[in-house]
């Protein structure tokens, strides 16, 4: 999957987040819930696009532990809206679809995260590595 192509799938998450929330109660439960899962939603593929910025290898991983921690925040409201019972039964179709999404961006930014870090590792082995044969 190439970049655009996440950005474009962090972007339908977060549209489709909204969209679900239409069917959430309208009580205080509700408001709270959908306000704290559509900012963490918006925030995977706003950070995303961010991250595709970085301006250094340091800087990218930052903003994937951001997208990633977000994703799981996102992951989190959503089990919160399907054991509290606050999205009604015959939509749960649509919940369970984000909930899988939801897991899926999870292993994506966790897995990217690893292989930034990894990178980042052996680059500074590779430098100390020539330091020190000089």
């Amino acid at each position: 999957m190439t970049k655009y192509e996440l950005q474009q799938r962090t972007k339908k998450f977060h549209v489709d987040v909204i969209n679900c929330c239409a069917f959430f109660p309208k009580n205080a439960a509700g408001f709270e819930t959908a306000k704290q899962l559509i900012r963490s939603a918006g925030s995977v593929g706003a950070n995303y696009r961010a991250a595709c910025r970085g301006k250094s290898k340091a800087d990218f991983i930052y903003k994937i532990e951001i997208v990633l921690e977000e994703s799981d925040e996102s992951l989190y409201w959503l089990e919160v809206t399907k054991e509290a019972t606050l999205f009604p039964q015959d939509k749960h179709g649509l919940l369970n679809n984000l909930i899988k999404e939801a897991n899926e961006l999870v292993s994506i930014f966790n897995a990217a995260d690893i292989t930034a870090k990894r990178r980042r590792d052996q680059s500074n082995l590779k430098i100390t590595k020539s330091k020190n044969q000089q």
